[in-house]
C-alpha cells in the first residue's frame, strides 16, 4: 500500500471513530460538551453548547497562563494544567456538569490527564 492511500485510510478510520462517539454526545445549556483536540505539540479544550452553537469557555497550552506554568505543551503535565484551567473557567461561568467528548482519541495519556484534572477541579462527568 502506498503512503497516500494509507494516509487516507487512517483519516477515514479516525473520522468514523469521531462520528461514532459524537452521535451519543450533545452539549446542552444544562450539560455542555467538553471537547478535546490534541496535536503533537499542544492540547486544546472547549466547553460547547451545541444547541446554541457557541463555545462557552476554552483553554489550551497556547494560553499565556498555561505557557507560564509549563514549558512544553505536548505532554501529560501540560494536559493536566489545561484541565485545571478549563475547570476553573467553567466554574466561573457557572458550569459544573459536562459531558466529555474525547473525539477519536483513546481515553489514555494526555486526554486522560486532562479529564482527571478537570474532575479534580470540580467538573462532574
Amino acid at each position: 500500500m502506498d503512503t497516500a492511500n494509507h494516509h487516507l485510510l487512517v483519516q477515514t478510520r479516525r473520522l468514523r471513530r469521531q462520528r461514532r462517539i459524537r452521535k451519543r454526545l450533545n452539549g446542552t445549556p444544562e450539560r455542555p460538551r467538553l471537547a478535546v483536540f490534541r496535536s503533537s505539540k499542544h492540547i486544546y479544550a472547549q466547553v460547547i453548547n451545541d444547541e446554541g452553537g457557541a463555545t462557552l469557555v476554552s483553554a489550551s497550552t497556547v494560553d499565556p497562563e498555561v505557557r507560564a506554568e509549563v514549558k512544553y505543551g505536548g505532554n501529560k503535565v501540560a494536559a493536566a494544567a489545561v484541565g485545571k484551567l478549563i475547570a476553573e473557567r467553567a466554574k466561573k461561568a457557572g458550569i459544573d456538569k459536562i459531558c466529555f467528548d474525547r473525539r477519536s482519541y483513546k481515553y489514555h495519556g494526555r486526554v486522560e490527564a486532562l479529564a482527571q484534572a478537570a474532575r479534580d477541579g470540580g467538573l462532574l462527568f
